[in-house]
């Protein structure tokens, strides 16, 4: 079982890494919860494999340092979706 969950960590850690997706990203891609991915990022992929854990707690630290943005980025989305919509009533 530890095996399988060993597997697991590094698929997810490389998925995030070649896709530099981020947590829910990597949740949904794999069917977990993003407590589980971010719970297997931060603690069990450094005792399997310490250089994967370094690359993937930069990508953690850099996806929280422009949270914001996406947020940003996705309400001016939206709110361009309802703007199209509500010039065409």
């Amino acid at each position: 079982m530890e095996d399988a969950v060993s597997r697991r960590c590094i698929a997810i850690a490389q998925y995030m890494l070649d896709h530099r997706a981020t947590v829910r990203q990597a949740a949904s891609a794999y069917g977990l919860s993003k407590s589980a991915v971010h719970k297997e990022m931060v603690s069990r992929l450094p005792r399997v494999d310490a250089r994967l854990g370094r690359e993937v707690a930069a990508l953690l630290k850099y996806n929280k340092a422009v949270r914001h943005l996406r947020g940003g980025e996705a309400t001016r989305l939206r709110y361009r979706g309802l703007q199209s919509r509500a010039d065409e009533v």
